[in-house]
């Protein structure tokens, strides 16, 4: 039998560990875990463990992101050991039934319907057969339970967030750009006509969210489907345009560079990005990935979008990022078709490779960098806040001078939207 290379043992060893500690955490809890449980577990050493991961929040974060695809969207009864949430018989039947999405009597399940609404229900059950399957299932290796795994880590998922403030600016980034780009797929719905709901995404996630935290320590006060049926009413609600963004008053310039991207998986659907094309490339540190909404109000309808999510915590903080958009993509699937997913593909760059390739070789938390690719190299670029939207409004054409164009006065002209670059207003009010 052929022997191993060094980086296949290394592999299967982080396997072993990411199988050891989702187990002992789901079992066990974050707080009653060890790094030598899991090591034990793992039929490793404690220094094994410390060679792949520096700590016991970084080795929960990545066991909870790289966990296997997901399984059922409930197990089957026999594996039920025990209710996480008291419910009446009626409100359990009408979950599990929504869960899979098979209504009584047969039928196109309610999130397939191209609503507003129906995706905003799907997305709920989606969320809450989560929050079920976290405490009815038995967790143990082989019972079909992989989706209460996720389910109990995720209880412990919060309190380890707000435990520290890196973490929490992150984390609350992270879900500005859950409801950005799930409100921007139900404005792609047939029966959206117009309406900006972003906002209403975010109140969804704000019910789930509290719903989910509710359930952990008064189960009995949390109706599944009261929570289903409140977020699928927040469709007839309009809260109107959100906040403006300041001006910016970065300037972008030519480059000319090549772009040759690594390959890279899409963090929302799993897929091959495919970064390699032209088209606008957004770089976003985790406490600044709130300005993607702006980008992508701004640039031409399905002009080619990227966004790529980078972080100076690649160990706690990249694994936290891949969970959350991971989550997104799984809520997305069964509740919007793909024709109505915002065109933009989001990456999480946790180790820095694709903005080494544009030519930032430290990326952090705060960094905001744009370039525009075209031909295969890098045609412009803009740094500092608010420089994807400046790209993506800027003409970034050439001048007969061979400098980036400007206003006609030799300034940058500024949009109707009263920033910097020749905007079509479409990056105004949300």
């Amino acid at each position: 039998m052929a022997r191993i290379t060094r980086a296949e043992s290394q592999e299967r060893n982080r396997a072993r560990i990411l199988a050891a500690a989702r187990a002992e955490f789901a079992e066990r809890g974050f707080g009653d875990v060890r790094i030598d449980d899991i090591a034990e577990r793992a039929e490793l050493t404690r220094g094994a463990v410390y060679s792949n991961f520096p700590g016991k929040r970084a080795l929960f974060f990545a066991a909870l992101a790289d966990r296997p695809a997901p399984g059922p969207a409930l197990p089957d009864r026999p594996a039920l050991d025990r209710p996480a949430l008291d419910l009446p018989a009626a409100d359990r039947a009408a979950l599990d039934q929504a869960a899979s999405d098979r209504p009584v009597g047969g039928g196109r399940g309610r999130g397939a319907d191209g609503t507003v609404r129906g995706a905003l229900g799907a997305v709920a059950r989606s969320w809450m057969d989560q929050v079920v399957a976290g405490g009815v299932a038995d967790v143990r290796p082989g019972t079909g339970g992989d989706r209460a795994v996720s389910g109990r880590m995720e209880r412990d998922l919060l309190p380890l967030v707000q435990a520290e403030e890196s973490s929490r600016q992150a984390y609350a980034q992270l879900m500005t750009v859950h409801a950005t780009l799930f409100g921007l797929a139900l404005e792609r719905l047939g029966d959206a006509r117009g309406r900006r709901l972003v906002r209403v995404a975010g109140a969804a996630l704000t019910l789930l969210q509290g719903a989910a935290e509710l359930a952990a320590v008064s189960p009995e006060l949390v109706r599944p489907a009261d929570v289903v049926s409140a977020c699928e009413r927040l469709a007839d609600l309009d809260f109107g345009p959100g906040p403006l963004t300041p001006p910016a008053r970065v300037r972008p310039y030519p480059v000319d560079l090549p772009w040759a991207p690594p390959p890279v998986a899409e963090a929302l659907r799993g897929a091959p990005a495919g970064l390699g094309g032209d088209g606008l490339v957004v770089f976003l540190g985790l406490r600044r990935l709130s300005a993607l909404e702006d980008v992508l109000r701004a640039v031409p309808p399905d002009a080619p979008v990227a966004a790529v999510a980078v972080t100076g915590d690649p160990a706690e903080l990249g694994p936290l990022a891949r969970l959350v958009l991971a989550r997104l993509g799984d809520h997305l699937r069964p509740a919007v078709p793909p024709a109505a997913w915002p065109p933009v593909r989001v990456v999480v760059d946790d180790l820095g490779a694709v903005a080494a390739a544009a030519g930032l070789p430290s990326p952090g938390d705060d960094t905001e960098t744009a370039v525009r690719v075209s031909g295969g190299r890098l045609a412009a670029r803009a740094d500092g806040r608010c420089a994807g939207h400046v790209l993506a409004t800027h003409p970034y054409g050439e001048g007969p001078d061979g400098r980036m164009d400007d206003g006609p006065d030799g300034r940058m002209d500024d949009g109707p939207d009263g920033r910097v670059g020749r905007g079509t207003g479409e990056g105004g009010p949300r």
